[in-house]
């Protein structure tokens, strides 16, 4: 995927060291932008493998507007485990017990997982309930009614609401646009996690783009990935280079096999990756 891989090279060439919220050491890059026409295949990274089933779980849990990480860790979803994990360290009720100690309290104790299982309004709240606006269904009905509206949106960032939440997001606004009968969707990322946040964003928001032009009967187009603050962290620089080592392959297909104009019925077999063919994975660790 050249423009993922044109990203690394320009943030490895002109990124600046800067400290960061971690503590863990960055360099970094402000504003940045890749387009991706879907026409060309789906957009999933081959330098490295990457988790795809993880990517479908949490947008269903976004689509849901949940909010607690249990639908995640009864479906083997580990990336946001190490929030709340923090969340409970800080409380009177723990008692030493490991990360895996933690998800395995979330997977079979459903009291547990309700006290401290959830990440505060995070995405999927704000995507349904934004002061008690249903952003994304409300933006579905208006791309059917007046596909040519510049106001299609969904923010996540709620001023409000952002002391609550485990993490801020990082990938915070949305804003669709219809041309000649084709979808896009731009993404505004505050925050671009060069190594491991990107490339599961991209496969994301590329594939929420199809599931609202399947509902919304329209053709895709193209997602649109603008960056912000766009950084690798230090302890992901020899990955970023083991990346740019290996020679990119065909970009695979993903088939939606469900026909419906709710975006709410889509469940995760629903989704069929076709010839995907990668590099192995790269392990990094997560900055919390």
């Amino acid at each position: 995927m050249k423009q993922y891989l044109q990203l690394c090279r320009h943030l490895l060439k002109n990124g600046e060291p800067k400290k960061d919220r971690t503590n863990t050491g960055t360099i970094s890059t402000f504003g940045y932008q890749m387009r991706f026409d879907l026409a060309d295949g789906f957009p999933l990274l081959t330098t490295k493998k990457v988790y795809l089933k993880a990517v479908i779980h949490e947008l269903l849990w976004f689509i849901k507007g949940s909010t607690n990480i249990k639908y995640l860790v009864d479906n083997n979803v580990r990336i946001w485990n190490e929030w709340p994990y923090e969340w409970y360290k800080n409380s009177k009720d723990y008692q030493n017990e490991s990360l895996t100690e933690f998800v395995k309290k979330l997977k079979e104790d459903d009291n547990f997982a309700k006290k401290y299982g959830d990440l505060g309004p995070v995405y999927g709240k704000q995507w349904r309930d934004f002061n008690g606006v249903d952003q994304l269904l409300g933006v579905i009905e208006e791309i059917k009614s007046n596909p040519h509206s510049r106001r299609l949106l969904v923010n996540a960032w709620n001023p409000k609401d952002l002391p609550l939440m485990a993490l801020p997001p990082c990938h915070l606004l949305f804003q669709f646009y219809v041309n000649e009968g084709k979808l896009s969707l731009q993404l505004y990322q505050r925050s671009a996690d060069i190594f491991l946040g990107v490339p599961f964003n991209i496969a994301s928001y590329s594939l929420l783009l199809m599931m609202v032009a399947k509902v919304t009967n329209l053709e895709v187009g193209e997602f649109v990935h603008t960056l912000g603050d766009a950084h690798i962290y230090d302890n992901h620089l020899e990955q970023i280079k083991l990346q740019l080592s290996r020679t990119p392959k065909p970009l695979p297909k993903m088939i939606i096999t469900r026909d419906t104009t709710n975006i709410l019925d889509f469940e995760y077999g629903d989704f069929k990756l076709v010839d995907y063919q990668s590099h192995p994975a790269i392990k990094g660790a997560v900055a919390v």
